[in-house]
């Protein structure tokens, strides 16, 4: 995902780096994929603001995003590349042969009308999804579950991936992107590839603020010696 940056013409625009959104395929969410997704303002539940300088933020919805991938041994085409304005990761619609729809976490170079699939049969292929004892060893992989069944909770924010390191038995170990070793039961569900929008880290909305210590020089009299 490439980053746009701008011309220095003002103090706010010197260090804003935008994405581009060039890998964005619809605008248009899924509507049965849906849900509200309300706000408290700061407000319990007896309607007393009890947490000051909280607003409401920017209309959205949530959509549902499949993290079980439990929809086994059906293929599916990628239908479309969303942005997820509840997620730093990029979302693929999946249409599956039988008619079903499914947002998942987007892997990596994943492109529309590419076919994938979740289940036992799948072949090691990005975006099919998997038991880890499936996945050869050097595998990079996303979308992992601490507990068979659970839904993944490793690796799901853009640019995360974990690595298969070992094999033992009933257990897998895994690399994480800290450089931690996890072990997890060798039947839980991981996703081929890499999470998308790896530019995500490289995003700048706004100017650095200045370190203690230092003080902002106002632009009409940088250049100037003191008197």
């Amino acid at each position: 995902m490439p980053i746009k940056k701008f011309r220095p013409v003002t103090d706010s625009l010197r260090f804003r780096a935008i994405p581009t959104f060039e890998e964005i395929t619809s605008t248009v969410p899924e509507k049965s994929l849906l849900e509200p997704l309300r706000k408290s303002g700061g407000r319990n539940n007896k309607g007393r603001v009890t947490a000051w300088s909280r607003g409401g933020g920017h209309k959205r919805f949530y959509r549902i995003v499949d993290f079980k991938r439990d929809k086994r041994n059906i293929p599916a085409r990628v239908a479309s590349v969303e942005y997820d304005p509840n997620r730093s990761a990029r979302i693929a619609l999946l249409h599956y042969v039988d008619g079903e729809k499914r947002y998942i976490l987007a892997p990596l170079d994943i492109k529309v009308n590419d076919m994938i699939m979740a289940g036992d049969e799948a072949e090691i292929k990005l975006g099919n999804a998997m038991p880890l004892s499936r996945v050869p060893l050097g595998t990079n992989v996303h979308n992992v579950e601490m507990r068979p069944g659970k839904g993944a909770q490793f690796a799901r924010s853009a640019g995360s991936m974990v690595q298969v390191v070992a094999k033992e038995g009933a257990k897998v170990t895994l690399k994480m992107p800290s450089g931690e070793m996890r072990t997890v039961a060798a039947n839980c569900y991981a996703t081929i590839g890499q999470v998308s929008n790896l530019d995500h880290k490289n995003i700048v909305l706004a100017r650095p603020a200045p370190r203690a210590g230092v003080v902002a020089v106002p632009r009409s009299v940088r250049g100037h010696e003191p008197d």
